[in-house]
């Protein structure tokens, strides 16, 4: 017999799409998929040579649960230099990636009946760790008119005395959007003199194309004790399989309970790529991440205006990340069914709205080269003509 908290969680639909495409490439159809969520582009060479220099060196032994202290004081070095913020490296936690940061933290803090406020659209697996935790999901929906970002009205109209976490992206997945320093600032506003904690989810942090990046945990010293920054290197530096993530807080408890949960678990995260994460995290890489995205802004700004000039369709240039979120509502109000059908139809694989928490809208990768993107809008377009 299987557990209620093992039960109520979902498959996410990113990976199952994913997972599908790549079946159905296997079996030699046409699939263009634009459903995952990680760069087209290898890992920079220095990381590689890091790695290797660590395999090499035999350092393939057991680490410390929470990382190696270099790995740590690299983390620490990388939060002050782009971030302005100040954190020990007994303030920061290494995970198996970013997504094992918010289940450690969210099992650390977040029990039956404790509420979390989570934007929509929203990443797939906030709720769900939600619901796995015992939690009560809020979410404050959002869309195009808003650039997809709370105010703090909405904020402070979702806040009840069982509140426990506000969850914040920026850059957004799946929308791109990123929240400026004054917008923080506001928001930061509204929760003092509460205990809420901020999930602060920076995990595309370096791939911001408009305006200037801010940290939750900078605006406000308030802001700093009551924010997890949450941030990896799967997606600035081409990481994603390697599984690195890193928690960071003001709060010392936190980390060390997160630490002792994690003991009971998987221990430490694998140690070569520890010693590889150093070099994508001292500017080593630096290059390799203005080559990408240098690459994903013409992706960008290609896909945006292909994307507009289908009839019934619309998209809003994100300021960051490498996500269209495309307004549907013109043409369907079943997202999943759009999705389903564009899929069988014309081999193309997007992931529907209905899967962030926002119907009527599906997302598009833009993480895969310029004539494949070119090739899928193309298809989006026929797709869409044939549903006059």
């Amino acid at each position: 017999m299987l557990t209620k908290r093992v039960n109520i969680l979902s498959e996410s639909i990113t990976i199952a799409i994913t997972t599908l495409a790549q079946e159905l490439k296997a079996e030699g159809k046409d699939i263009l998929s634009f459903s995952a969520g990680e760069p087209d582009f290898g890992t920079p060479q220095v990381i590689k040579d890091a790695a290797i220099t660590a395999i090499n060196e035999d350092f393939t032994k057991y680490t410390a649960v929470d990382g190696v202290i270099a790995l740590r004081e690299a983390i620490a070095n990388k939060l002050k230099r782009d971030n302005g913020l100040i954190y020990a490296p007994n303030q920061i936690m290494v995970n198996n990636g970013a997504k094992h940061s918010l289940f450690n933290l969210f099992s650390a803090l977040i029990e039956d009946g404790a509420e979390v406020i989570i934007p929509a659209p929203y990443w797939v697996t906030y709720p769900e760790l939600v619901n796995y935790c015992g939690g009560k999901v809020v979410e404050i929906q959002t869309d195009d008119t808003s650039n997809f970002k709370i105010t703090p009205k909405q904020l402070k109209n979702a806040i009840t005395d069982k509140t426990r976490m506000l969850v914040l992206t920026t850059p957004s997945n799946p929308t791109g959007s990123i929240y400026t320093r004054e917008e923080l600032k506001a928001l930061g506003k509204v929760l003092e003199g509460t205990d809420i904690v901020v999930a602060s989810d920076e995990m595309y942090e370096k791939l911001t194309y408009e305006g200037t990046f801010t940290s939750c945990a900078a605006v406000s010293d308030d802001m700093f004790q009551r924010t997890v920054t949450i941030n990896g290197l799967s997606k600035s530096v081409a990481m994603t399989g390697w599984r690195f993530g890193y928690m960071a807080a003001a709060n010392t408890e936190l980390i060390k309970a997160t630490k002792k949960l994690q003991s009971q678990s998987t221990s430490n995260i694998n140690s070569i790529t520890q010693l590889a994460a150093i070099a994508g995290l001292n500017g080593s890489a630096d290059a390799d991440i203005a080559m990408m995205k240098k690459a994903f802004i013409s992706r960008r700004d290609e896909a945006v205006k292909l994307m507009n000039e289908i009839e019934g369709l619309s998209v809003q240039t994100p300021d960051g990340a490498f996500y269209l979120f495309v307004n549907i509502k013109k043409i369907s109000s079943d997202s999943l069914t759009f999705a389903k059908e564009l899929l069988d139809k014309k081999l193309v694989a997007v992931v529907p709205g209905v899967a962030f928490g926002s119907e009527g809208y599906f997302r598009l990768s833009f993480a895969t080269d310029i004539d494949t993107i070119r090739e899928g809008i193309k298809r989006i377009a026929e797709f869409v003509e044939s549903l006059k």
